[in-house]
């Protein structure tokens, strides 16, 4: 079954330099490489699912300057619909990161355009209803993440909430949410708790949502719902270059397993879902850059047919 994919989010230019080692506070390290890319949490989740296979589209803001030109054109070229892609006076979102040798990153984000988009319109809710499911991530303001939410929930469609970056979220959110993706650091601030045990993580947060999806980078992915059912899957073992997007790649694959293989229906489709993303996530890491990085549906399933073809 073909997938619809909406997703809700961020789109910025990503300032990428390479260097051998992250510099401390304070210090000043002398970088080896510098490139920009197309990035934003949002737009390379709608990249990631367009080029898995998607119809995707994107509700989101870019300024009216060079950056926002750039990143309108990067997404209609994977193939992205950008009917609801707002242009806003002012400079688009911009992200600094820095990685280093070791496919290690820090990123800082300054909003731009992005902090414009407080509310939806009539033609966002026909995008999300016409959608298997909703991809929402936080690096737009709340208000407009809660109103996709809500419609994604009073017109059937499944709400998939990437909680990055890390922050304590309301109840009237967490209430809209079927499934909850996260890394340790931010299933520890969502869930309150001072652990970066998996068990606990998942424990905690199934308090708050009915399904979770819990990314442990090398290690591959862990899931847990109210029904009992616990999962961990190992990812595929690569020599990484660059985990940028790595996560994005993860969670936009995941949207469209999750719509093509029927959701939860089953331990064997939950499964099936979790090894696809893996096997994006991976073939992501495997080149550098954001946007540039992920992987179209022959890459991902090539690396899942090599790692998980007969497994059990």
């Amino acid at each position: 079954m073909s997938a619809r994919v909406a997703v809700v989010g961020s789109s910025n230019l990503d300032l990428v330099v390479t260097a051998s080692r992250l510099p401390h506070p304070g210090e000043t390290v002398l970088g080896e490489n510098f490139r920009t890319v197309p990035g934003g949490k949002g737009a390379n989740q709608a990249v990631a699912a367009a080029r898995a296979g998607a119809a995707c589209d994107f509700v989101g803001a870019v300024g009216d300057d060079e950056f926002g030109t750039r990143m309108r054109a990067s997404l209609v070229d994977a193939g992205v619909d950008v009917s609801g892609l707002r242009t806003a006076a002012g400079p688009s979102g911009v992200a600094l990161i820095a990685v280093d040798r070791d496919a290690e990153n820090f990123i800082l984000v300054a909003p731009g355009a992005n902090g414009t988009l407080t509310e939806l319109n009539a033609d966002d809710r026909a995008t999300i209803a016409a959608a298997d499911v909703l991809l929402l991530q936080l690096e737009v303001p709340l208000t407009a993440v809660l109103q996709a939410a809500h419609w994604a929930r009073a017109d059937g469609t499944t709400v998939v909430l990437n909680a990055a970056p890390a922050a304590a979220l309301p109840t009237a959110l967490l209430d809209l949410v079927d499934v909850l993706v996260v890394n340790e650091h931010e299933a520890a601030v969502v869930a309150e708790v001072a652990s970066d045990d998996p068990p606990v993580l998942l424990d905690a947060l199934l308090k708050l949502v009915p399904r979770v999806v819990l990314t442990l980078g090398a290690r591959g992915a862990a899931y847990a719902d109210r029904h009992g059912l616990r999962l961990a899957v190992p990812a595929p073992q690569i020599d990484a270059v660059d985990t940028t997007a790595a996560g994005d790649a993860f969670t936009g694959a995941l949207a469209v397993g999750w719509a093509e293989r029927g959701g939860a229906s089953s331990e064997d489709t939950v499964t099936a879902s979790l090894r696809w993303a893996c096997a994006a996530g991976a073939a992501c890491a495997q080149r550098p850059g954001a946007s540039t990085a992920l992987p179209a549906r022959p890459a991902i399933d090539a690396l899942y047919d090599a790692t998980y073809r007969g497994a059990q």
